[in-house]
């Protein structure tokens, strides 16, 4: 998707920041502090594992899916403001700027890669619920921390990619 969404925000440059100013920057600004502090709570329960603190890690844990739960109630926030504005692709899209088309596959793209995103986010947060309820019942010491470990490293993958997806959707053409 990356790949693909470089090749036509470079055929067409201009429509794609046209496009992207219609996104709340705002909203991605915060989205982007939410998720940086969900990797600090993310890696303040995996040292909790680590030193054996259980509750700590419990609490972090915890912290962690509140946050990541924030992200997607704001992230499904700009998806209804896109619905209301008609910029989701398929026979309702209404684009007023000009070269609809174009638009459009600004707005694949932007739907695509967030909401890949969210799924996986969702994934995370199962995850962290499991986590969460094997730490509950002492399953993970200073000894075994492994899944809380793992589950750490994808936590903070999917933040990475959000760190890419926001300036590549939302910072277009904008200095």
């Amino acid at each position: 998707m990356f790949i693909g969404y470089t090749v036509y925000r470079e055929a067409y440059f201009e429509v794609f920041a046209q496009a992207s100013n219609h996104l709340n920057i705002w909203l991605g600004g915060i989205n982007t502090a939410v998720l940086i502090c969900s990797s600090l709570t993310m890696a303040l329960a995996v040292h909790a594992a680590q030193i054996g603190r259980c509750k700590s890690m419990v609490w972090f844990l915890l912290l962690t899916m509140v946050l990541g739960a924030l992200f997607l109630g704001i992230k499904f926030t700009e998806y209804y403001h896109k619905h209301e504005e008609h910029l989701i692709p398929g026979s309702d899209f209404l684009f007023s700027d000009g070269n609809s088309g174009q638009a459009e596959i600004f707005f694949s793209f932007y739907f695509a890669m967030t909401g890949l995103h969210a799924l996986h986010m969702i994934i995370g947060l199962g995850l962290l619920v499991y986590l969460a309820v094997q730490a509950g019942r002492g399953r993970f010491s200073d000894l075994y921390f492994t899944p809380v470990e793992i589950t750490g490293l994808y936590w903070h993958f999917v933040d990475i990619v959000w760190i890419f997806l926001f300036p590549l959707l939302y910072l277009i053409g904008r200095h």
